[in-house]
């Protein structure tokens, strides 16, 4: 099995320091993120959007419902892309968390 490169967690980095990373999510309808690996806890604070799916490298696709406002807490391992088939924007802020 080809192994897949792996991208950023979301589209661009906000902020980071020792502790945090913080990044932003911005997905138009149709599009995808990059692979990747979730390697830290993060959390999900979903700004606009109705859902997101997640699809797994071993051919597993969830869809998610969101609603602005929406926090999720996520563990670390996850390797996914995460695609946006609805017919609105995604936007989130993931808050990476940095374990000391």
């Amino acid at each position: 099995m080809e192994e897949k490169t792996l991208g950023d967690v979301a589209n661009r980095l906000l902020f980071e320091n020792e502790h945090v990373k913080v990044w932003e999510m911005n997905l138009q309808p149709g599009e995808a993120s990059d692979f990747h690996e979730h390697t830290r806890p993060y959390l999900m604070c979903v700004v606009q959007g109705s859902s997101i799916d997640a699809d797994f490298e071993g051919g597993e696709s969830l869809k998610i419902p969101v609603e602005p406002g929406t926090v999720f807490y996520v563990q670390p391992g996850a390797r996914e892309t995460a695609v946006n088939r609805s017919d609105v924007q995604f936007r989130e802020i993931l808050i990476e968390l940095k374990k000391d």
